[in-house]
């Protein structure tokens, strides 16, 4: 069965008079990976703001439905709606009766669009709709020159928050299990915005939700691609631990032991965290299950290669892949916005699986940075500003009201 895209449109409209010229601007975003999918702008001539604000939500809801061709199957699609129209989420969610006869055929064309089961309604104050507001000034400004706003004009993102710039060092490697990959961080230090997380709760609230669900993330031990800094993910020849990896796997082995808190071990199903958790489990004496979410990204024909030769050979797709999230590697690899998908619904399945206990994931770079991002509600590109070492431990606890603590990132006192 297709996995359920989950996605945030941000939408909103104005007039300038009330009634007088119009417009409307829309935003799709990935709520997983924090990615702007689409932007909707248009100006409509002589309309209200009421007016104009439903016109943005029918174009946010048809650009969403446009990204998944299945929009309309049940469960294929989920969009959380977030408008400051208090007007338009009240309608829409159904609380308030529609009576004026020009909202009532827009509340309908709205309707249409996506079932009603795959659509929530949520208000937001203005200044946490920057980017659709500015949108839609943005197709106003336009139509008072005579002219139709275009996506290459766009300077909407400006209001959203960014990561500030770091001077980040030069590329070394490729990401994944091999480096960090400074270059597509640079790559990514664009108008990507992350959807405003759930509210926190405050630690004294946290403390009466009961025992959380807590992951403690292993990363494998070295293999021999591992300091030659070689693309190695779950398309490639699935490498064996080296020495040096499996003796990091026994130092491994002997601190958690000491510590004695595991209660249950997940690996990824590629041999080199398979090796890693064996160790770790003779040693604790527990058995080890295999989760196929929790394998490393899929590098398509980089696998094995240097970041220089990628460079060589796949040049023009290597700069496509560092410019965008959504790109994948050459030959039907996996786009880092893919693994974040998937990452996100294992840990969800094992979050309620495991609730109450602590459980050790053996997995790899990609899978256990988007973890930590996805906890910390952190923008795409700060998975390339962590450290995360070859037989590292990290751990993050989700509690029962869905939110997480990032309790530990790459530990590696042990190896010392």
């Amino acid at each position: 069965m297709t996995q359920s895209r989950q996605f945030v449109i941000e939408a909103d409209g104005g007039s300038r008079g009330n009634p007088g010229p119009a417009g409307y601007g829309a935003v799709v975003i990935d709520q997983v990976t924090g990615e702007t999918l689409a932007e909707a702008a248009e100006y409509i001539g002589v309309a209200t703001n009421n007016v104009a604000e439903y016109k943005g939500l029918i174009a946010g809801l048809k650009a969403a439905k446009a990204l998944v061709p299945d929009a309309s199957a049940d469960g294929a699609l989920q969009v959380r709606v977030r408008m400051d129209s208090k007007l338009v989420v009240e309608q829409m969610s159904g609380r308030w009766k529609i009576k004026h006869p020009d909202m009532k055929p827009l509340a309908a064309e709205a309707a249409r669009i996506l079932p009603a089961s795959a659509v929530t309604y949520e208000w937001i104050p203005r200044e946490k709709n920057k980017h659709a507001d500015r949108l839609a000034n943005e197709a106003m400004d336009a139509g008072k020159r005579g002219k139709q706003w275009e996506p290459s004009a766009s300077t909407a993102a400006l209001d959203t928050p960014r990561a500030p710039a770091l001077d980040l060092p030069p590329v070394e490697g490729p990401p994944g299990d091999a480096a960090a990959g400074a270059a597509k961080a640079r790559a990514a230090m664009s108008t990507r915005r992350e959807p405003a997380a759930t509210p926190q709760v405050g630690w004294s609230a946290t403390a009466d939700l009961g025992a959380p669900a807590t992951f403690v993330l292993l990363r494998h031990g070295e293999t021999a691609l591992t300091p030659e800094k070689r693309f190695s993910g779950s398309g490639g020849s699935d490498p064996e631990l080296s020495a040096a990896g499996r003796h990091q796997a026994e130092r491994v082995a002997e601190s958690l032991a000491a510590r004695g808190t595991i209660q249950e071990i997940i690996s990824s199903p590629l041999r080199r965290c398979r090796e890693t958790a064996a160790t770790v489990g003779a040693r604790l004496g527990l058995p080890v299950q295999i989760e196929d979410g929790l394998r490393e990204t899929d590098f398509g024909a980089w696998e094995g290669l240097t970041f220089a030769e990628v460079r060589e050979r796949h040049g023009a797709d290597l700069d496509a892949w560092l410019a965008s999230t959504r790109t994948p590697p050459t030959g039907g690899g996996e786009s880092f916005a893919e693994v974040a998908r998937r990452v996100s619904a294992t840990r969800d399945r094992l979050t309620t699986r495991c609730a109450g206990r602590t459980v050790l994931l053996v997995t790899h770079v990609t899978p256990i940075k988007t973890l930590v991002r996805l906890a910390l509600g952190a923008p795409p590109e700060s998975l390339f500003r962590m450290e995360l070492s070859a037989a590292s431990l990290s751990a993050v606890a989700y509690y029962a009201d869905g939110n997480a603590s990032l309790r530990l990132l790459n530990d590696t006192s042990h190896l010392r």
